[in-house]
């Protein structure tokens, strides 16, 4: 009896000492008000099902235990916290086992930035950066662009749905706007031509609706066109069916089968 009534406490006490490094060890705690934050603010999860929206809540959860969320000279709440959250799950809903596993942190700045992360001076226009080198596993953003970008969600931008694709197309190791994880083999080579067909006509054109930023690179037109599929897919399928076909197979493979 002695020895099941000390097998039951050691049983106990470590179930405890699990519980309590878990809670240590979580990034963020959960953000007061979710639900409503979300129903307020994110026009994705208010299309959801009941069922679908307590899923994405779910990985809302589980996206800010492990992925700390602090500002940079600039107060954070939860809404902050939300969106960031929100801007992540959003692109991999479809995916219930995905998890950003290139990311840690995300870091809000009060406003733009500079490439070199300085926030004085000229040369302050960028509102979101995947890190690199010493920022590996880091992400920065812009709060009003954040927060703007929720608030406008037709206009086809959205700061966190670009910087989250980025992280991606950067999950097979090259950000180079091919994800190869999002890609069967056979698809690759006419997602590649889409995207030199696009960025072409871009180039070519002063009146293109896809951002002209997309035509920097392929890796940015990924991006790009990522933030005009989840803000506005009714008119991309319109303008561009190819490229919006390619794009729900990517992301809402389930439903292009």
């Amino acid at each position: 009896m002695a020895g099941l009534i000390i097998l039951i406490f050691a049983l106990a006490l470590g179930a405890y000492l699990y519980n309590d490094n878990k809670r240590r060890t979580r990034k963020n705690p959960t953000p007061s008000g979710m639900h409503q934050l979300l129903q307020e603010n994110v026009t994705f999860y208010q299309n959801l099902s009941i069922n679908d929206k307590l899923a994405f809540e779910s990985r809302i959860i589980d996206f800010l235990e492990h992925t700390s969320i602090r500002g940079v000279d600039v107060e954070i709440d939860d809404l902050d916290r939300v969106l960031v959250a929100a801007g992540a799950i959003i692109l991999i809903f479809s995916f219930p086992d995905w998890k950003y596993n290139n990311i840690s942190e995300v870091l809000l700045y009060k406003g733009t930035f500079s490439k070199d992360f300085e926030t004085e001076g000229g040369d302050r226009n960028v509102l979101g950066m995947v890190g690199d080198g010493a920022l590996h596993h880091e992400m920065l953003l812009s709060k009003p662009s954040l927060r703007s970008s929720f608030k406008n969600p037709i206009d086809g931008h959205n700061t966190a749905i670009h910087e989250f694709a980025h992280l991606i197309d950067k999950a097979d190791g090259a950000t180079d706007g091919i994800p190869e994880y999002l890609l069967t083999r056979p698809e690759v080579l006419p997602w590649v031509s889409e995207i030199h067909t696009a960025i072409q006509q871009i180039r070519s054109s002063n009146h293109s609706d896809i951002d002209s930023y997309g035509a920097t690179n392929e890796a940015e037109f990924f991006a790009v066109i990522s933030e005009y599929f989840f803000e506005k897919p009714d008119k991309l399928k319109e303008h561009h069916p190819e490229l919006y076909a390619m794009l729900v197979k990517m992301f809402h493979p389930e439903s292009s089968r």
